[in-house]
C-alpha cells in the first residue's frame, strides 16, 4: 500500500514537471508577446500571433512523441495511435505555418483572423490531447 501512495505522489510530481517543462515552456512565446504588447505603445506589437500558437502546439506534440517513445507498455497499438495523432498534428501545424508565411506578404489570399482562430483551437485541442497522454503515461507507471 505504501508503494502505491509513493507512486501516486511521484506521479503528481511528474505532472507538475510536465506542466512546467512542457506547457509553460511552450507558452513562453505567447506570454512574452502579451507582456511586450502590454509594455509598449498601443499598436506596436500585436497581442496575439498565429505563429506563437503553432510553436505551442509543436512543443506539446513533440513532447508527446518523446514520452510515448520511452514508455514501456504492452499496449503497442495505443502508442502507435498516439504517435500517429501527434505526427498528424505536426503536419497540420506545418501547413498552418506555411499559410502564416504566405499571409505576411499577401493579405488578400488568406483570412488572418480565421487562420488565427483555427490555430488557437488546434492548440487547445493539442493541450487536451497532451494532458490525456500524460495522464495515461502516469497511470501506466503507477500500476506497472
Amino acid at each position: 500500500m505504501c508503494y502505491k501512495k509513493t507512486s501516486i505522489a511521484m506521479s503528481k510530481h511528474k505532472k507538475i514537471k510536465w506542466l512546467i517543462y512542457t506547457v509553460l515552456v511552450g507558452l513562453i512565446p505567447i506570454l512574452l508577446r502579451l507582456l511586450i504588447h502590454w509594455v509598449t505603445k498601443e499598436g506596436l506589437v500585436k497581442s496575439v500571433s498565429t505563429s506563437d500558437f503553432i510553436s505551442f502546439g509543436l512543443v506539446l506534440h513533440i513532447s508527446n512523441i518523446n514520452e510515448i517513445e520511452h514508455l514501456m507498455t504492452s499496449d503497442q497499438s495505443w502508442k502507435t495511435i498516439q504517435n500517429g495523432l501527434s505526427i498528424t498534428f505536426i503536419a497540420f501545424y506545418s501547413m498552418l505555418f506555411g499559410l502564416t508565411l504566405v499571409s505576411e506578404n499577401t493579405t488578400m489570399l488568406i483570412e488572418e483572423q480565421t487562420l488565427q482562430y483555427c490555430t488557437m483551437t488546434l492548440a487547445l485541442i493539442s493541450l487536451l490531447i497532451s494532458c490525456s497522454v500524460y495522464d495515461r503515461i502516469s497511470y501506466n507507471k503507477i500500476w506497472n
